[in-house]
């Protein structure tokens, strides 16, 4: 084991970032999962299927759909990546603007993430103190600063461990609540489906989204766009979010990474299929109109579905019930939150920080010291943010924060590792091309203003009809990497391209 230990790790600054890569296919999936999956997502899927009936199922396809592309990536992004997704760009393209570029986007992704998970853990801890306003703000500010100590003083092996114990958690507190759902009917899906549909009048659905899926849609031609855009955010997002891309980092061979991500998608097709019991069961036994009274949203239907199985409001089982759903959020929201910043101090440090040169001469100390005050930087500016937004829409912010990704990180990745000709020129257009456009339209949506679940709800300056702008940002970001490297004065490196090519299938150099 010593033997082993001493050949994995690489320095203080890539054991702070990766954990010496020496985290199991296992353990780095059920990292994966539960990094990636925040409680969040149960709660908006299964409020999704509570509002609109079988309109939510959709959503579960598209959280499940979203692991194929990583799949396919992780063993190239292992072989080509050393701490980011730069890296991964730079094995081919070492300019220092596309470095910079790639950075600026993976901090903007992230700290969308972030922000939204920050408040929405401290949302949980509200809930399970029963405050205001104050208590809130108050309990936004102790996750953010947990958080941030957390990841500065354990790094890349305590986030893993937290990830690894929250997926945990995450699934074993979804599937009691379903089989106490199935045993209230019986044992029998159908039954369970005829009750809800009973209910919820077939699942129609008239009501709200999940968070996920932005409040009063409508049911015109923008409300099936919307959908789409959603799906594609979600399906290509996954695959460009930092803190997905850094776990692949942290195992010892490609292999590893690729039955990291199976591990990660058989966790997510469980949670899914529970979602969609919890879903039904929320319908069946609270009934719609409870669960959007308490929450337009609908990310109110699993708590209040657990005080129904438990006995009631009022009842001892109920309220164990309910606290253990709320414990369960906090510790899925802390878990995600940690990975993200992690991912954000390694782009922060590696990529905008220095230069390759300055930091090959540069002590490994002085590399791990500068993490660590990356990661209370970047946990300082979140908080702040966090506080900011606090009574917002959490689950929109990371529907936003997978279109950016979607746009801006899965465009450029694709291209450096698949297509031979393509350019710096390319790459930074790409980049900034698919990262302004997803911004400035999700600015301009009504994700943003012009409604009551608005981030600006006292602000009417919407002109894009999408909530998500993936559909349009996504093709935006492949056509400017296409035109970047069309209008290039350089040629592309072949020999680049062939490096990448001989890296990502057989490994030769890797890390």
């Amino acid at each position: 084991m010593t033997r082993r230990a001493g050949r994995g790790r690489h320095g203080p600054p890539e054991e702070f970032h990766t954990g010496g890569r020496l985290f199991s296919p296992m353990a780095n999936g059920f990292a994966l999962a539960g990094g990636h999956l925040p409680a969040a997502a149960l709660l908006g899927a299964a409020g999704t299927i509570a509002l609109r009936g079988d309109g939510g199922l959709p959503f579960c396809a598209g959280l499940l759909a979203a692991w194929p592309l990583a799949l396919l990536l992780a063993e190239s992004v292992r072989n080509c990546g050393r701490l980011t997704l730069a890296d991964v760009v730079a094995v081919r393209m070492r300019e220092r603007p596309v470095r910079i570029a790639v950075g600026v986007s993976s901090v903007t992704v992230s700290l969308l993430c972030l922000v939204a998970q920050t408040a929405g853990a401290g949302g949980a801890v509200a809930l399970l103190l029963g405050g205001g306003p104050t208590v809130r703000a108050c309990a936004v500010l102790g996750v953010g600063v947990l958080v941030a100590v957390h990841v500065s003083c354990g790094g890349m092996r305590a986030t893993t461990w937290l990830q690894t114990a929250a997926a945990g958690l995450l699934l074993a507190c979804a599937a009691v609540l379903a089989v106490l759902v199935l045993l209230r009917h019986g044992g029998d899906p159908a039954a369970l489906a005829a009750a809800a549909a009973e209910r919820g009048g077939s699942g129609s659905g008239s009501g709200s989204g999940s968070g996920l899926l932005a409040p009063e849609r409508g049911h015109g031609w923008t409300a099936r766009l919307d959908l789409v855009s959603l799906a594609l955010a979600l399906v290509l997002g996954t695959a460009g979010m930092p803190h997905v891309l850094a776990r692949f980092l942290t195992v010892p061979t490609a292999r590893a990474a690729r039955r990291s991500a199976l591990w990660a998608t058989g966790l997510t097709g469980g949670l899914c299929l529970t979602a969609v019991v919890l879903g039904l069961g929320a319908t069946a036994l609270v009934g719609p109109e409870a669960v959007r009274a308490a929450d337009a949203s609908g990310n109110a239907a699993v708590p209040l579905l657990a005080l129904e199985l438990g006995g009631g409001a009022g009842s001892a089982g109920g309220a164990v019930l309910f606290a253990v759903v709320a414990a369960v959020a906090l510790t899925t929201a802390l878990a995600v939150a940690a990975g993200l910043t992690l991912a954000s101090s390694a782009s922060v440090v590696h990529d905008l920080r220095a230069s390759p040169g300055r930091r090959r001469r540069r002590p490994p100390r002085g590399g791990t010291a500068a993490a660590r005050c990356a990661a209370v930087a970047v946990g300082a500016v979140a908080t702040a943010l966090a506080l900011a937004v606090r009574e917002a829409n959490a689950a929109l912010l990371v529907g936003l924060a997978l279109a950016v990704a979607a746009s801006a990180n899965v465009p450029v990745l694709l291209y450096a590792l698949f297509r031979r000709r393509f350019t710096a020129r390319g790459a930074l257009w790409s980049v900034y091309g698919g990262l302004v456009s997803a911004v400035a339209l999700a600015a301009l949506s009504p994700a943003v203003s012009g409604g009551p679940g608005a981030l600006l709800p006292q602000w009417d300056f919407a002109v894009f009809p999408l909530h998500n702008p993936a559909l349009v940002s996504v093709p935006l970001g492949f056509l400017a990497g296409r035109l970047g490297t069309l209008l290039s004065p350089e040629p592309a490196d072949g020999a680049g391209y062939a490096e990448t090519e001989v890296r990502a299938l057989t490994g030769a150099g890797a890390v």
